[in-house]
């Protein structure tokens, strides 16, 4: 039986759980940036998060949910990166095992820091079923909590709490745009907009090559079938079903931007704001460029999700 979908208060719990081991990360403004987009942006900067990513928040929910005799075994997941890394910290600040399930292929700067924080990490073919696979045999092998990066309710109301302490730093916002993958941040930020500002949209920016949040919401059913084509690494997962369910139920929109006009928001971002953000952070600054007149004199909140960005591979050269 599936587990109940989270609801407002399990962020509000989550909060609450995760204060003594997350960061409150600052809200940051740019009046040049401002000036570019022709509204008031307020970025929530989520990359100055533990770990350099929101993914903290739902880690760290899950970790500290669990009992005493859930954690004795430690937990398990799979990732590509910063969800990870995040659980492998969440992991140690209960002083439990973490091991993390990582696909070929996966961003070495992102690998080093899930091994950094003490995981054991399990190498895996590059798909999905190879890293449920992978998961299922460290599990029998000891009988550690699987926690999912984005599906798993106790991460979604973790991920929720960045747009809570977003929502409760500002005035009123008109929109919230938000990088969508999986759907874990997504799908918390809509139950925390719904409740704490029910006339704020809530907007989604998806990479045109991995697009099946686009494709699903307008066919009122996943459609998840796909093999993603982005520079956006965090933003390959398909979207989970209890998140597709949550974002359908409080009306999130989605736009999806080309990698061509993400990398160009990660470099505008870094010479204007001096913040160095990752792709699948980017993306959220590049749908409000992309479309200013949409935007044009409201007040938006941009979150930032990340900030793990492989030096080594900088997407727009070497100097």
């Amino acid at each position: 039986m599936p587990a109940p979908l989270p609801v407002f208060e399990d962020l509000l719990a989550a909060a609450a759980r995760i204060a003594p081991h997350a960061l409150v990360t600052p809200v940051l403004r740019s009046r040049a940036l401002d000036a570019l987009a022709g509204a008031q942006l307020h970025f929530k900067a989520e990359h100055l998060q533990r770990v350099g990513a929101f993914k903290f928040r739902g880690a760290c929910n899950a970790v500290w949910s669990l009992t005493e005799a859930e954690a004795r075994a430690g937990v398990v997941t799979h990732s590509s990166g910063n969800h990870g890394a995040a659980l492998a910290l969440a992991a140690r600040t209960r002083g439990i095992a973490c091991h993390v399930v990582v696909p070929e292929g996966a961003v070495a700067a992102k690998v080093a820091s899930i091994q950094r924080y003490g995981a054991t990490v399990h190498a895996c073919a590059a798909s999905i079923v190879a890293r449920e696979e992978m998961c299922a045999q460290v599990q029998e092998a000891t009988a550690a909590v699987l926690v999912h990066p984005y599906t798993d309710p106790r991460v979604i109301a973790g991920q929720g709490t960045a747009a809570l302490e977003l929502l409760n730093a500002t005035d009123a916002l008109d929109v919230l745009v938000v990088p969508v993958g999986g759907g874990g941040l997504a799908a918390g930020t809509a139950i925390a907009a719904a409740t704490l500002a029910p006339g704020c949209k809530v907007l989604l920016a998806e990479p045109e090559g991995a697009a099946d949040t686009f494709r699903s919401l307008a066919a009122g059913q996943r459609r998840v079938d796909f093999t993603p084509d982005t520079i956006c690494d965090g933003l390959r997962g398909s979207l989970g079903q209890p998140n597709f369910e949550l974002l359908r139920q409080y009306a999130a929109e989605v736009v999806t931007v080309s990698d061509v006009r993400t990398v160009a928001a990660m470099r505008l971002f870094w010479q204007i704001a001096k913040q160095l953000v990752e792709p699948s952070s980017a993306i959220a600054l590049a749908a409000v460029l992309q479309d200013p007149s949409r935007f044009a004199g409201q007040r938006i909140g941009v979150l930032l999700s990340g900030g793990n960005v492989d030096l080594d591979a900088l997407p727009w050269g070497r100097a």
